[in-house]
């Protein structure tokens, strides 16, 4: 038996691999191989799976995952139940983790003794085993708590690794990976010391002396101190040219920092008094989330960074320029602002970004770096003694957002996006949007059409309130139509958002267009994704569970469970636990089910929502879908009252009706 971590997280048993469904099933025996023969309690699994979201009828789905987890990996595994949690012991199996700490380890003593050619051997050994970065297919819980670990214990085992070519005399061939390695790990000072003496040893003096030079100039711009006294002797001896030849290399280590990425001449700074303020202009006629405004600004104050998430047309970007403009005196030295979308929806690439940054910050645009690492080291470099706020508007994901981060203790940075995966960004306050209740939502109209008219028809301003789903994107287009029309009743336009298959056309206006912001929440979804989240929206404005949504689609309940949490996670659905159910509930705000309506019937060329994969003849766990209309509401507790009184039902996907076909 095999059980590897260092890459995606596998298991083979006789030389054959185990599947393993998703990245939930390879969380849950990570977790356990990591706590090398330690119980892990539930609490602790869950939180490892589901993170902030974890409640307490997520413990049934770590039994289905421990229990399938035994099956496929069978007698050879002893996974037991530990008072209220669980411990594994793989005996005599292979894991790669352990094999890599006993050759790292063995490396280290070699290295110590003066054994260069078998410390070297070793820690190259050890260093073969990783695939990639550690624990790549898990969820991001588990990842934030444990590979940061298995992390240090690599780069530790590559200095080591270093050490022993260096006193082999094998400078040339760690040039290339020295310089990878200080560019990955810039606060390191061992790796940066290295990187000099095999580039002094290949005759290569003057760059060694700039790796000195770039590293000298970060620290005292950064971190207001000198390089330690090991790197300054080091670049004492390059400097005189009496570096000693290959030796033991020394037994203790240097904390070093980052190199830094030599700032082209700019012609202004912070010390020339240059302020950048990027902020688009905000909504004058900005209303509510004042709770969530104070949550926002408690946490800049308090040094914290902060996401905002929420579905699409909740306001993000509203709200995060509006929070941005109050706490404006909290940050003297700029205001940065960066639309991380597109015009045609996609993601922008993050050096696009910091190009603009960069300008606002004074470098000249002939003298840019070219490459996305150049430009953050250099962004950063800029960024330092500053107290600026960085707003990154509708980020993708986590990956898009951290080039971006400044990296400064003075400096703060304020997300939005829709995706619940971006609450991986470390030490981040996250304060979610919603749609407006029924208030806050007659406020914002007001603030729009007039406090006036609102008054004169509170009957018909209602109605539009609650066709417009409490999104204050869809309140300001309808808002905006009656400001323009001002000899429309309220009434007029509430009669016209009245039918549903008119309603997204009636929420247009100018350059808004809520039909265009919800179905663009469809487009990171495959074409299974985008098929089965149509036929969930065609069967009625109703809650969905797992084991519902898997009749409906034919699908495993484990296969509709993961479907409806990307969904959630991409702001299609909404979530919530009622009381004492085991399963989470999810369902489509009204708006955003017609715009998969929409979209589906699009896709299906004019003739209606996909159906629902049911088998013909299979009994009916929720209506299929109609052609079109909204008959298919799911009726599971209905239908097993009907079957208890001896009405069998079939479905007969051909026609997609229901028919009672007698009693039996």
């Amino acid at each position: 038996m095999d059980f590897k971590v260092l890459g995606p997280v596998t298991a083979e048993v006789d030389g054959r691999a185990v599947p393993l469904d998703g990245c939930k099933q390879r969380t849950v025996l990570a977790a356990l191989l990591l706590a090398h023969c330690r119980s892990l309690t539930d609490d602790r699994l869950v939180a490892l799976l589901w993170g902030w979201e974890r409640v307490a009828v997520r413990t049934s789905r770590l039994y289905t995952y421990v229990s399938r987890l035994r099956t496929r990996i069978g007698s050879g595994l002893k996974l037991e139940r530990i008072g209220r949690g669980y411990r594994m012991d793989i005996g005599d199996a292979v894991f790669d983790w352990d094999v890599f700490r006993r050759l790292a380890e063995a490396g280290r003593a070699d290295l110590l003794a003066g054994r260069y050619a078998g410390a070297e051997r070793r820690l190259a050994e050890a260093l073969a085993l990783w695939r990639g970065p550690a624990l790549r297919d898990v969820t991001p819980y588990l990842a934030d708590a444990e590979a940061p670990g298995l992390e240090e214990a690599r780069v530790s085992a590559q200095e080591n690794h270093a050490d022993a070519a260096l006193a082999l005399g094998r400078h040339a061939d760690v040039v290339t990976a020295l310089t990878g390695l200080a560019a990955q790990h810039p606060v390191r000072e061992r790796i940066r010391g290295q990187l000099m003496v095999a580039l002094y040893r290949c005759g290569r003096q003057a760059e060694a002396l700039t790796v000195y030079e770039e590293g000298r100039r970060v620290l005292a711009e950064e971190l207001g101190i000198d390089p330690g006294p090991a790197l300054r002797t080091l670049h004492q001896q390059i400097l005189r040219g009496v570096l000693p030849p290959p030796r033991a290399p020394e037994r203790h280590s240097v904390t070093l920092s980052a190199p830094e990425v030599r700032a082209p001449h700019h012609g202004g700074g912070l010390e020339d008094g240059l302020v950048p303020v990027m902020l688009p202009a905000g909504a004058g006629d900005f209303t509510g989330r004042t709770a969530e405004t104070a949550d926002v600004l408690a946490a800049l104050h308090a040094h914290q960074d902060v996401l905002v998430t929420g579905p699409p047309g909740t306001g993000k970007s509203a709200f995060a320029v509006r929070a941005a403009c109050r706490s404006r005196a909290e940050f003297p030295h700029g205001l940065l602002y960066a639309d991380l979308r597109s015009p045609d929806g996609t993601p922008r690439d993050p050096a696009q970004a910091l190009g603009w940054f960069l300008r606002a910050l004074g470098a000249v645009d002939g003298e840019l770096p070219a490459t996305l690492d150049e430009r953050a080291h250099l962004y950063r470099t800029l960024m330092a003694g500053r107290r600026a706020l960085v707003v990154l508007d509708n980020a993708a994901d986590d990956a898009q957002v951290r080039p971006l981060l400044p990296g400064s203790d003075g400096n703060r940075t304020l997300v939005t996006g829709i995706r619940s995966t971006l609450a991986s960004l470390e030490g981040t306050k996250l304060v979610r949007l919603g749609p407006m209740d029924a208030d806050e939502a007659r406020r914002l109209l007001a603030a729009v059409v007039g406090e006036e008219r609102v008054a004169a028809e509170p009957e018909a301003a209602a109605r539009v309130v609650r066709a417009c789903d409490g999104l204050p994107l869809a309140l300001r287009v309808a808002g905006s139509r009656l400001a323009a029309c001002q000899q429309w009743r309220i009434a007029r336009l509430a009669d016209r958002l009245a039918p549903e298959g008119r309603r997204l056309d009636e929420l247009r206006f100018g350059s808004l267009d809520v039909r265009g912001r919800l179905r663009a929440a469809l487009d990171p979804l495959d074409e299974a994704a985008r098929r089965d989240c149509g036929a969930l929206a065609a069967i009625g404005p109703v809650p969905l569970i797992p084991p519902d949504a898997a009749e409906l689609l034919g699908t495993s309940c484990d296969e509709a469970e993961e479907l409806l949490e990307s969904l959630a996670d991409a702001g299609i659905l909404e979530t919530w636990c009622a009381d004492g159910e085991v399963w989470l509930r999810y369902r489509f705000t009204p708006l955003m089910r017609l715009a998969v309506r929409e979209e589906a019937t699009t896709r299906a060329g004019g003739s209606g929502p996909p159906p629902a994969r049911l088998s013909a003849g299979r009994p009916a766990g929720a209506l299929p879908p109609g052609s079109g209309s909204d008959v298919g509401v799911p009726f599971v507790q209905p239908v097993r009252q009907l079957e208890r009184a001896g009405v069998r039902i079939v479905c007969l996907p051909s026609v997609h009706q229901v028919f009672d076909v007698g009693r039996q």
